[in-house]
């Protein structure tokens, strides 16, 4: 096991890139862009990185030499052939050959597109446009490097003593909640902290300790280099990307309105009935289920990403029993802003009325809440968003307005098209 503090102090960090694979990150990314590389390979998607904690003026804090010199190592990464094998021989979620041979093929050729970076407001602006399968990947490596290179700021300035006082308060803190967590019955725990971690070294520490603390209830992490490495399940499905960038492509208000659906139909078809959980928040979760087709009440689950979980849950069990589908039977992984009192009481609320499993982020991965002075590490909401689809604005409702995005004219235009009314603001945790 690597002794964090001693690498942080020896070598500054120089050691060590913070992205260093291709599949350093998180596995519905690959999923997501095997699917769009078959339906719409040719779309031309802009991404930007966008800072939601406005008061962490991130150009003020990172040097821009060091953010450039690691993006330009992501720019000059490829697929191992180890990691390759891993993909292409591995079974994920039961089935074997997972990733075709022509998405393997584009994959192993790839390098990341180029970015764009300028300095605005004490923030930067950072930008990635291209062919959609290509640049999509961006969105992961990204985050990881702004987040990590914020870390290594506050970090430089701290002496040996400190460091090693710091991680052993940090690790004491996680395994404090790891204890918390043993107490639920039938517990269904996995890492979902890639985009937001500390640091590498420490979201995989994070992972061994749920492995040995957690055993079996542990059911994985959704970084693909840490899954491959430590012989655990890859999880992920999809996310809001894809239907953000489909609702853009539409010509109509009626195109529109069917866009969720049509990106859930593209996608029961590229993994032949597999991977089906539903993330039905993009545009509103009631709406989205009130106007779903039948099929989907099969599905296997729902993921609640926005809004109030145990709300979002409720109304999901009340959409399977209208449907007819026994909610028991049903899957819902919980994945907005969790620490462990959440987990805790929507474990105990749901636990025995449905398959109840969690999708831990930013909270395992970056909780330094409040170790050093002036709260310099506590975690912040950054997101990397797709913010165009061949040149069209992409839009963003959520079930929490607070995380909404796009312009205010296609806001108001698709709460009308999804009959979204009014809806009540949650603070954005991370």
């Amino acid at each position: 096991m690597v002794d964090i503090a001693t690498r942080v102090y020896n070598h500054k960090w120089k050691i060590d890139p913070i992205v260093r694979s291709l599949i350093d990150t998180d596995f519905y990314k690959l999923l997501m862009c095997q699917s769009v590389f078959r339906n719409r390979p040719d779309t031309v998607v802009r991404f930007s990185l966008i800072n939601r904690t406005t008061k962490i003026r991130l150009a003020e804090l990172i040097d821009e030499g060091e953010l450039r010199e690691q993006l330009d190592h992501v720019r000059g990464l490829s697929l191992a052939r180890g990691e390759s094998t891993w993909m292409r021989g591995n079974t994920f979620y039961g089935k074997r050959q997972m990733f075709r041979p022509d998405f393997m093929e584009f994959l192993e050729n790839l390098r990341l597109p180029p970015y764009q970076l300028e300095k605005r407001d004490g923030q930067y602006e950072l930008t990635f446009e291209g062919p959609w399968p290509e640049v999509m990947l961006w969105e992961i490596p990204a985050l990881a490097i702004l987040m990590e290179l914020r870390s290594r700021a506050v970090l430089k300035e701290l002496g040996r003593f400190e460091l090693q006082v710091l991680y052993a308060r940090a690790m004491t803190r996680l395994w404090e909640k790891i204890e918390a967590l043993r107490e639920l019955p039938d517990l269904r725990i996995a890492d979902f902290g890639t985009r937001r971690r500390h640091s590498f070294l420490w979201q995989d520490w994070a992972v061994q300790a749920m492995i040995e603390g957690l055993g079996d209830r542990f059911t994985g992490t959704s970084n693909c280099l840490i899954a491959m490495r430590r012989d655990i399940e890859a999880i992920g499905t999809n996310a809001h990307e894809l239907p953000m960038v489909y609702a853009a492509l539409a010509d109509s208000d009626a195109q529109l309105r069917q866009a969720p659906y049509e990106v859930l139909a593209d996608w029961h078809e590229e993994h032949d009935g597999m991977l089906r959980m539903i993330l039905p928040d993009t545009y509103g979760t009631a709406g989205f289920l009130e106007h779903a087709p039948d099929w989907l009440a099969g599905w296997t689950g729902i993921r609640i990403d926005s809004g109030d979980p145990a709300a979002g849950a409720e109304t999901a069990i009340r959409w399977w029993q209208d449907r007819g589908e026994d909610p028991r039977r049903k899957l819902v992984i919980f994945s907005d802003g969790l620490d462990v009192e959440k987990i805790i009481e929507l474990h105990h609320r749901f636990h025995g009325r449905v398959k109840v499993s969690f999708g831990w982020g930013t909270l395992l991965t970056n909780d330094f809440r409040g170790l050093v002075p002036g709260d310099g590490l506590a975690p912040f909401s950054l997101v990397c968003k797709a913010v165009s689809a061949d040149g069209r604005p992409t839009v963003k409702l959520s079930d929490n307005p607070a995380k909404a995005m796009g312009p205010a004219a296609e806001v108001e235009r698709y709460k009308r098209v999804f009959g979204v009314g009014a809806q009540a603001a949650q603070e954005v945790v991370v």
